[in-house]
């Protein structure tokens, strides 16, 4: 009887032992988060219609592939604008650069003999009056007029020389440069509308996921506006945050195991970025008194062993235990 009586003393002490041993080896400390995808927006270049949607939600795509188009019409009228503005620009310095016609110096020419002439005889007139206006059989106004008819017939004399004269001594470099620089913007400026007509065909820059797409055929959507959203990456990460106690801890480089919620086997991961700045903790990763401390969003890049798993699954990092 005694030995019974002492066997059964011992088990309640094995008891209190096996649940002393478990409380002593607790869980590693944990951070929440979600699975995600490195994301690419592509915004509306132009505020066009939509006239094609090539994909849709949760397609895989190839880069290179045609997500959405908008109307080219109205670009394409302008792209014209602007080139013949261009070749409007570019005859005109071509003409510069040849310089005046010989049949504009010709007709200068031409027009400065008419002026010398006109004033040779304005002169041989007011020489003829002047003796006779000094005898008085000429008034005072007849003279007047000779002589002003001298000065006019000289002004046109000189105004048909320098005429002459622009012409022979050709086109000024400042002149061609002007050209040159109106020409430059005139095919910048259709290189631009070259550019954005390329751009109105929306294709995919990357492998990917079509994530979504805002925009319904025939909408109009503003410049800067999403008009596809991709999901790309060979395999997804994992945004986690790191509550404030265990900062210190956690370092870029450190090798993790990621739990992902319904993916039965652990993951293998690495902490490629930690946040400097911290922010309140998400509601769904609040836990006891994690409620009233900040955190600090961290990323977890995962293998290939996540690449079939969807973006948005909820799931905790086992992060390394603070040193006692």
């Amino acid at each position: 009887m005694t030995f019974l009586f002492r066997a059964v003393g011992i088990a309640p002490m094995l008891v209190a032992g096996s649940i002393a041993l478990c409380a002593c080896s607790k869980a590693p400390p944990r951070a929440l988060g979600t699975l995600e995808y490195d994301r690419i927006t592509l915004p509306a270049p132009a505020a066009e219609r939509i006239v094609a949607i090539g994909v849709h939600d949760g397609e895989r795509v190839k880069a290179g592939q045609m997500l959405v188009r908008l109307d080219p019409t109205r670009t394409r009228a302008e792209l014209a604008a602007a080139e013949a503005e261009a070749q409007r620009q570019r005859e005109q310095l071509r003409e510069l650069e040849a310089g005046p016609r010989k049949e504009s110096i010709a007709a200068a020419r031409a027009n400065l003999a008419a002026a010398e002439a006109d004033a040779r005889e304005a002169r041989a007139q007011y020489d003829r009056l002047k003796p006779m206006a000094v005898n008085g059989y000429v008034s005072a106004s007849d003279l007047d007029r000779a002589r002003a008819a001298v000065g006019s017939a000289d002004g046109r004399t000189d105004a048909a020389r320098a005429t002459l004269e622009e012409l022979l001594h050709g086109t000024r470099r400042e002149q061609v440069m002007q050209a040159e620089a109106a020409l430059a913007a005139s095919e910048a400026q259709a290189k631009v509308q070259q550019v954005l007509l390329g751009k109105l065909d929306l294709v995919a820059p990357r492998d990917g996921v079509v994530d979504s797409i805002p925009y319904k055929l025939g909408d109009q959507a503003p410049v800067g506006a999403p008009l596809a959203i991709l999901l790309v990456g060979d395999a997804p990460y994992a945004r986690v945050y790191v509550p404030e106690p265990m900062r210190a801890n956690v370092r870029v480089g450190d090798s993790v195991r990621v739990l992902v919620d319904g993916h039965p086997q652990p993951l293998a991961g690495r902490i490629r970025l930690v946040r400097s700045e911290p922010v309140f903790t998400p509601y769904y990763a609040l836990t006891g008194e994690d409620a009233a401390r900040l955190s600090y969003v961290a990323e977890v890049t995962l293998g290939k062993d996540a690449a079939q798993l969807p973006a948005g699954l909820p799931l905790h990092v086992e992060l390394a235990s603070a040193p006692p």
